[in-house]
């Protein structure tokens, strides 16, 4: 498995109006939510990236006004979990 490595100079973050402490984990849910805006990632790879569970991911996307994306194939994937719980 490979790695993708960004760096960013120190002159550039400590110009980010953030805390230290949240840089790293606000830059990558922006990433995960411009990527997903996109179309670049799907919805699950988006979360991943911004280590948020469905619902915080979902919570977030509503939050900046990002519509999601619903395809047939989430739909049939939804349905048969709708199935298979009964």
């Amino acid at each position: 498995m490979s790695k993708l490595t960004l760096e960013i100079s120190s002159e550039l973050a400590e110009a980010l109006r953030l805390p230290e402490d949240e840089r790293l984990t606000r830059l990558q849910q922006e990433l995960a939510i411009r990527l997903y805006q996109k179309g670049l990632l799907s919805f699950g790879k988006a979360r991943e990236l911004a280590s948020l569970s469905k619902w915080e991911f979902h919570e977030l996307l509503s939050q900046e006004g990002i519509e999601r994306s619903y395809d047939e194939e989430e739909l049939e994937s939804d349905l048969a979990t709708l199935e298979a719980l009964g």
